[in-house]
């Protein structure tokens, strides 16, 4: 499956005709293409490296099953980008690879089972339309901005699963292997997040030293490249401060629930070692009469009425 458009001297002029005629427009300097590829086979690879002059190795990071690293790679006639587009589902992290050859006036997207959202891409495009006449500077800005944004979203949408977790923190009911399963998962995917934005930084700071012309809107994707960066760090340190808040409120119940434990425990010794004194089998004041049971019974009960509200008082029972 292949999208395509065609823009001459900066004005969009055909979209989704075939790969095959990208050599013909070509021809004409003043024509941009993009050339979108979804699942492309190694042939179909083969092909457009030879009419655009690929580098086998940028060929073969394509074909290559293993999930690279962000980068940008420039060789002699153009240059290679690996990004990463993202989306969360209920706390879950997914990322899907995107690759791009880039040149003067061709940018070749590779991605594979319609995991990036081809619309969304060019209708970023045509938002700004007057950018256009900066050739392939203009299709490379709006990708890196619709992936930036992506980026955005999917770290707003894990702040709110950590806001949800905090809550859950002090609930008065809570399910604390619940708990801990979703705080584990939100920081493995707040880790995987920042593995694919930090190298976003190189990626655009060394596309702002290249591009003059664009600079400003380089720039302007650069600084949510910062901010994601940024808001995922603080929300790792948050999520490892909502861990640590968990297993103190937990000890704090546990030694409360000691605290009653071990009080009444008290209290219950007071009539159990009263009523086993006066169980011996020897005479002792009261023995053989009813005085020694009233005298027993009354000791149990101020005893036990003098620890219960002492404990009371200190808030432990």
């Amino acid at each position: 499956m292949t999208r395509s458009r065609l823009y001459r001297s900066g004005v969009l002029e055909r979209e989704d005709f075939p790969a095959t005629e990208a050599a013909r427009h070509l021809a004409d300097p003043s024509v941009t293409l993009w050339l979108d590829f979804d699942a492309p086979t190694p042939e179909d690879l083969a092909t457009l490296a030879t009419e655009l002059g690929l580098h086998p190795l940028a060929v073969a990071s394509v074909l290559d099953e293993d999930h690279q690293r962000p980068k940008l790679v420039r060789y002699d006639r153009h240059s290679f980008l690996a990004v990463y587009t993202v989306r969360v589902t209920d706390g879950v992290l997914a990322a899907s690879e995107l690759d791009a050859f880039v040149t003067d006036r061709v940018l070749v997207t590779v991605h594979r089972n319609n995991t990036t959202d081809i619309d969304a891409l060019t209708a970023r495009w045509d938002t700004t339309p007057e950018l256009a006449k900066n050739g392939a500077g203009f299709l490379l800005h709006g990708l890196l901005d619709y992936v930036a944004d992506g980026h955005l979203d999917a770290v707003q949408a894990l702040d709110e699963q950590v806001e949800a977790l905090e809550d859950l923190v002090f609930a008065d009911h809570v399910d604390h292997t619940d708990l801990q399963r979703r705080s584990l998962g939100l920081r493995r995917s707040l880790s995987r997040l920042r593995h694919l934005a930090v190298p976003m930084r190189e990626i655009v700071a060394a596309l702002m030293r290249r591009d003059d012309t664009l600079l400003p809107y380089f720039q302007d994707v650069y600084d949510h490249v910062l901010r994601v960066t940024e808001w995922t760090e603080s929300l790792r340190d948050l999520i490892a401060t909502i861990r640590e808040t968990q297993l103190s409120i937990q000890g704090n119940r546990l030694n409360t629930i000691m605290k009653k434990v071990t009080s009444w425990a008290a209290i219950i010794a007071v009539p159990t070692a009263i009523t086993g004194f006066y169980g011996q089998n020897i005479p002792y004041p009261g023995f053989g009469s009813a005085s020694g049971v009233w005298v027993s019974t009354l000791a149990i009960l101020v005893i036990s009425a003098t620890l219960y509200t002492l404990f009371k008082r200190r808030d432990w029972l």
